[in-house]
């Protein structure tokens, strides 16, 4: 009976009358939601021209609701006929904003929309010079967030002169002798635009770079996914200004100067933004000079090393760049971008040690010529495409670079320890080619969501002749036991993934990035007679992460959080067996065993109004790279050579305050505290030593509208590497004022006024040895540089293209 009433037709029919039903009111249903969803929803266009009646492309058109205070306003940009467009707007009360650089903003009265709306614009253009109508401070914008300093030099009264000063004015940053640290730890990285400069020579690089050029600097201790996971400290981005004005305009800039003798440099450059083509081109020649002296005195049994090394530099530098910008629409740019750098280093090396003990004394001196050639060429195409939501970009980047060079090291008359005359010519030639991909996306005002990838393909090839004085002293003979040849073939696959939120006053960013990396080290020698092929594989495949979590406490103060997992690869520098000499008795050589090292940092800082204000950093670092030096006592001789020691750690805390309650004076000062610890089993490494750090940055204005700058550091006793310093401490301030309303600049700089390099000793473990590396001291730099430019004038009356806007320009920079 049961089975009967369920299979019954006149069961089972009204159900299926009833689902119909459903159906159709889901039907129904859906169809209200959609009318009722449009319904209200408008469109708002228009056309925007200037007083000839010549539609202006590329104008920011800001569409403001006026009904609720604080929503973040819509924008579009006019196409080449002039016209914009907003779809599915709501019914409200609006505004609509129009500005374009080089025309008077205009703003449209208050409307209700409840139909589809034209509005027409008519704008003027400005009867001012640019550079009336900027806004200028008397030091950068300086903003700490949980991943990176940014420091923004672009609208500043600071005359710089050169990237070496710009650096002594962030909060943080150290240049001293030794290089960049960053809270007291060195193995600073330096991109330009996201670039790396590992090919280049950094010296050179702080020394040459015009400030001018700078936009802003970012400081990344902590990297996030969209950076290489290459480098155990910090990262700084130097990113270049593009697009600053319309029309076309440049600069010249001689200086002069004087430091180990007479120094100079000057640099030219020129661009044109007027139409979809724009371009700049920039030349600059330098012959700066200074000096780095050693002085060494040491024990070897019964004997005492006394040695003294004066090195001198005046390296002559040429450099061309330039970059062309074609944009296909508002949305779509191209480009490419290239750089050009020569120098050329002739120097000579003088060392003089003395051999004694307690019954005689014999003196060695010794002059080590070096002539070295380094070129390089970089070559950058790229594509962009970028709304307000989106951003994609895809770039290749090509680096060829050619260093050329020829060591001798001969005894000087009046030595009265014999050794035999050698000469080193070492040929490296570096290519370096590299694809990436990224992309941005704003999912809402809260949440940007960031993916890529990566890849580099990099081939080194690094040859060694190594010759001796022949037998009768009029010439050199190869030596094929110690010339060798070494090459690099390697390649790294990156992918990552970033997440950027907001929820109310807390904020999140977090990513994962995944490297694949293939290192194929060849090295090619004569061993017992027979040519030798040795060939070292190092295969790593990895993942990445990198979070930071801040949160805003009350209006003024923010607390962040951040943490990241690095890899420090070699450099193929150090990879290379070869050897260098100093002097008979010292010398440097290359590790090609050397494996990379993997660092967790971790750091929580607190920000006062956007500042930094106190930070705490922790890393710790397996497989170290460390410079170890070492001394045989039977050969007298010492060397240093890149190792890998088991774990270093780094404790630092960092302690910054503004300088501006102090009327007329702007700046930081601050104090940093940092430990370093060094332990190592297999190369009997233990060393550990905390130190203080004093600095301050400071720019104040003195009468006649002259800015002084003053940059100036004190450090107690610290360990780098395996010299324990003592104290330290550094110097320097310039005086800068502007001529003929901001186009010329005048700036004479004192340098290394109190320049205490490193002052201490080192443990080798066999003996011990106290030394001092410093420079030279006291160079004094005057600079000159002279703007000149045009911007559209009122009289221009036809457009045949497009005209950048200044949100556009400063986003591309």
């Amino acid at each position: 009976m049961t089975l009967k009433n369920i299979d019954s037709p006149a069961n089972l029919f009204p159900q299926s009358i009833n689902c119909s039903k459903m159906k159709y009111l889901a039907t129904i249903i859906i169809i209200f939601i959609g009318v009722f969803k449009s319904y209200g929803q408008y469109t708002v266009e228009g056309t925007v021209t200037d007083e000839n009646d010549t539609p202006i492309p590329f104008a920011n058109v800001i569409l403001h609701f006026q009904q609720e205070k604080g929503k973040t306003p819509k924008g579009e940009i006019t196409d080449d006929q002039g016209k914009f467009r907003f779809s599915k707007i709501q019914k409200g009360m609006y505004q609509l904003e129009i500005s374009v650089l080089g025309f008077k903003v205009k703003k449209s009265d208050n409307f209700y929309l409840e139909s589809n709306k034209t509005l027409n614009f008519t704008i003027q253009e400005e009867n001012q010079a640019l550079s009336e109508v900027e806004i200028t401070a008397r030091r950068p914008v300086i903003k700490q967030t949980a991943e990176k300093l940014v420091v923004d030099l672009e609208k500043t009264e600071m005359i710089n002169s050169s990237l070496q000063d710009v650096m002594r004015k962030v909060p943080g940053i150290l240049v001293t002798n030794n290089g960049i640290s960053v809270a007291g730890k060195s193995g600073v990285r330096i991109l330009i635009n996201g670039k790396t400069t590992e090919y280049m020579d950094v010296e050179t690089l702080l020394r040459d770079f015009p400030a001018d050029n700078i936009a802003k600097v970012e400081v990344v201790e902590q990297p996030g996914a969209e950076y290489d996971a290459s480098g155990t400290g910090a990262v700084i981005n130097i990113i270049l200004k593009k697009n600053v004005k319309l029309g076309t305009h440049g600069s010249a800039m001689v200086w002069v100067g004087e430091d180990e003798g007479f120094e100079y440099g000057t640099r030219a450059s020129i661009a044109s933004y007027k139409n979809k083509l724009n371009w700049q081109a920039s030349i600059g020649h330098s012959r700066p000079t200074w000096r780095d002296d050693l002085f060494l005195v040491r024990t070897v049994g019964d004997e005492t090393y006394d040695q003294v090394t004066r090195e001198p530099y005046d390296p002559v530098n040429l450099n061309i760049g330039g970059s062309l910008d074609y944009y296909l629409s508002k949305h779509h740019s191209i480009g490419i971008g290239g750089r050009w750098n020569s120098r050329q280093s002739d120097r000579i090396a003088t060392s003089r040690t003395v051999i004694s003990d307690s019954n005689n004394s014999n003196i060695l001196l010794s002059e080590n010529t070096f002539d070295r050639d380094r070129v390089d060429f970089n070559i950058n195409p790229y594509y962009e495409y970028k709304t307000d939501k989106d951003r994609l970009l895809i770039d290749f980047n090509y680096i060829d670079y050619v260093n050329d060079d020829t060591n001798t090291l001969s005894d000087v008359m009046g030595s009265t320890v014999d050794f035999t005359d050698r000469r080193y010519l070492q040929d490296g030639k570096y290519n370096i080619k590299t694809y990436r991909l990224d992309y941005s996306r704003n999912l809402s005002d809260d949440l940007k969501l960031s993916f890529g990838s990566k890849f580099a393909d990099v081939n080194t090839d690094n040859d060694l002749q190594s010759f001796e004085e022949n037998e009768s002293g009029t010439g050199f003979v190869l030596d094929p036991e110690t010339s060798s040849r070494f090459l690099i073939d390697e390649t790294i696959f990156a992918l990552y993934t970033k997440l950027n939120a907001n929820f109310g006053k807390w904020s999140f960013s977090g990513g994962l990035r995944y490297e694949d990396s293939k290192t194929d080290g060849t090295s090619i020698f004569l061993k017992n007679g027979v040519m030798t092929t040795e060939i070292n594989k190092r295969p790593i495949s990895k993942l990445f992460p990198s979070a930071s979590i801040s949160r805003k406490i009350t209006e003024a103060i923010g607390a962040s959080l951040s943490y990241s997992y690095r890899i420090e690869r070699p450099s193929y520098g150090s990879l290379n067996s070869f050897q260098e000499f100093l002097d008979p008795f010292s010398a440097s050589e290359g590790n090609p065993r050397l494996r990379p090292a993997f660092t967790n940092n971790y750091q929580f800082n607190l920000t006062y109004e956007g500042q930094p204000f106190f930070t705490v950093g922790y890393s710790r670092t397996n497989d170290e790279i460390f410079d170890l030096i070492k001394q045989n006592n039977e050969t007298a001789q010492i060397r240093q050579q890149a190792v890998n020691v088991e774990n270093f750690e780094n404790w630092n805390f960092r302690l910054f305050g503004p300088l501006n309650f102090i009327k007329k004076l702007d700046g930081f000062t601050g104090f940093i505290v940092n430990r370093n610890s060094f332990t190592s089993a297999s190369h009997d490494v233990n060393l550990s030593k905390w130190n203080l750090i004093w600095f301050l940055q400071a720019n104040y204005k003195l009468p006649w509208d002259v800015n002084l700058e003053v940059s100036g550091n004190y450090g107690t006793g610290a360990l780098e590497g395996q010299i324990e310093v003592d104290w330290l401490a550094g110097l320097d301030f310039s005086l800068g004022k502007k001529f003929l309303d901001n186009k010329l600049k005048v700036n004479l700089g004192f340098n290394k006024m109190l320049n205490r390099g490193f002052v201490g000793n080192i443990d080798y473990g066999n003996g011990t040895a106290n030394v001092e590396s410093n420079g030279s001291r006291q160079n004094i730099q005057l600079r000159v540089s002279y703007s000149f430019g045009s911007k559209f004038g009122k009289k221009k009356s036809k457009r045949n293209s497009s005209r950048d806007e200044e949100n556009r320009i400063e986003n591309n920079n």
